[in-house]
């Protein structure tokens, strides 16, 4: 029992008399290398702090001023081409009178050898804006047209339920004529027409059509309601109707190529005269831009000079009525004298 108790004597002072084995001085002699279980915490926090620099880093470089893409030179549009055949996009567009318009559209049907009673139409682009976000609603409406290009007739429909003004609106043309008894038929769509006609005594009942017809609804300002019978229905079986498509265009035809320029002139008028009705006259015209065509040929821009109807500003009155003062005030002192 004594050898056992000398060995570990002698391992416990060896460390304190400078003895130490080999093997012992070769660990001793390495340096200590910390676990992974004790540098996590730290590792993560240093990946978390770079993660933090790198976005700070990116959103500063998102915040300095994007420098500006130069835009593309385009080259200036050309007014008039020298040679019979050119590229259309290099050069501006152009517009004619409204007699030399209607004179190329029928020379177009004698060179093509088309049908020469084709119809003749017009695209009108429309400036809808009002003051700030205000625009004019589409609409739709129907004029007289002092030159008729067609033998229909539009179907008129008539409420009342005045014995006396049935017969009338009957011998002038109308088509239906009723009371509240068509408000069923109407809803089943068994009876249809092209305009509803209405006396103001028999409105009131007629608010259940009031979504099925939408702006065929008799109304004041579509000169259908009213009890002027034989007049309204006499327009409106002669009237040509035009609406608004895609908030901002009208296309409608006016006439037929074979008619008189004179007729197709004034049909045009009448209509842009009416479209023009629909927007204050002191904003900026309604009509933009007008094309006419027929149904074969290519369309023609209009020149707008001569066709809008010519509005005096207040400024211009002012300036008129001023002028006329000063005229009349030597007058006045001459026969004073």
């Amino acid at each position: 029992m004594a050898v056992p108790s000398a060995r570990c004597l002698w391992r416990a002072l060896a460390p304190r008399c400078g003895w130490a084995l080999a093997g012992l001085e070769q660990r001793l002699a390495v340096p200590a290398v910390p676990s992974p279980a004790t540098t996590r915490p730290y590792a993560a926090a240093a990946a978390k702090a770079a993660k933090k620099d790198a976005k700070r880093s990116r959103q500063e470089k998102g915040k300095e001023p994007a420098r500006e893409k130069p835009l593309p030179r385009r080259r200036p549009l050309m007014s008039k081409p020298v040679d019979d055949v050119y590229l259309t996009w290099l050069y501006r567009r152009p517009s004619y009178g409204l007699e030399q318009a209607v004179a190329m559209l029928k020379s177009f049907q004698e060179l093509d050898f088309t049908h020469p009673k084709q119809f003749v139409y017009i695209n009108v682009f429309l400036d809808m804006a009002l003051q700030k976000k205000k625009k004019v609603d589409p609409f739709s409406s129907g004029v007289s047209l002092p030159h008729h290009f067609t033998d229909e007739v539009n179907k008129v429909l008539v409420f009342t339920e005045n014995e006396q003004e049935a017969e009338a609106a009957r011998e002038h043309g109308a088509a239906i004529v009723g009371g509240v008894e068509l408000i069923k038929w109407i809803l089943e769509d068994e009876i249809q027409a092209d305009f509803y006609v209405a006396v103001p005594a028999i409105i009131p009942k007629l608010i259940p059509l009031r979504n099925k017809l939408k702006k065929k609804y008799p109304s004041i300002k579509r000169n259908s309601l009213g009890s002027d019978i034989p007049r309204m229905v006499q327009f409106f079986r002669e009237c040509h109707e035009y609406s608004v498509q895609d908030e901002s265009v009208i296309k409608t035809r006016i006439a037929r190529l074979d008619m008189p320029t004179e007729h197709i002139i004034a049909n045009l008028r009448a209509i842009i005269h009416d479209i023009c009705t629909f927007k204050p006259s002191n904003f900026d015209p309604i009509v933009q831009r007008l094309v006419i065509r027929s149904s074969t040929s290519e369309g023609l821009l209009l020149n707008l000079d001569g066709i809008l109807p010519r509005v005096e500003k207040a400024e211009e009155k002012e300036e008129e009525n001023a002028a006329g003062e000063d005229q009349q005030k030597p007058a006045q002192e001459s026969l004073g004298a």
